[in-house]
């Protein structure tokens, strides 16, 4: 199995946007994600973490659904918020990672794909 880092980057994201699918054959670990701010008047950010993993097997036979990472977080003019500080989000296949930003918001991935 190969581990490919990778930065993901897309700029302006001003409505609900999906950022990153995962590849099909693969896993992917979230390292770590920035939102800059590109205004010089305060936005407020959504991340979401989409799955539509079907069940398991065993005590965690649950499907998994969309969550939100951070909700309506306030992001400061002309600055940044870090996510994930220190922490690591598994994605599998077909799992989605979505911005919504109420301004410009800049957003920057840090992923290691396992493929």
């Amino acid at each position: 199995m190969a581990n490919t880092f990778k930065v993901i980057t897309k700029a302006n994201v001003t409505s609900a946007d999906v950022i990153y699918t995962v590849a099909g054959s693969t896993t992917t670990v979230l390292l770590g994600i920035m939102l800059g701010n590109t205004t010089s008047s305060a936005i407020t950010a959504t991340v979401s973490l989409g799955s539509d993993t079907a069940n398991r097997a065993g005590a965690n036979n649950e499907s998994n659904q969309t969550v939100e990472l951070i909700t309506s977080t306030s992001i400061p003019g002309n600055s940044s918020l870090e996510l994930l500080s220190g922490n690591k989000v598994i994605m599998e296949t077909t799992d989605t990672l979505s911005v919504t930003g109420s301004g410009s918001t800049d957003v920057i991935l840090s992923i290691m794909e396992i493929t």
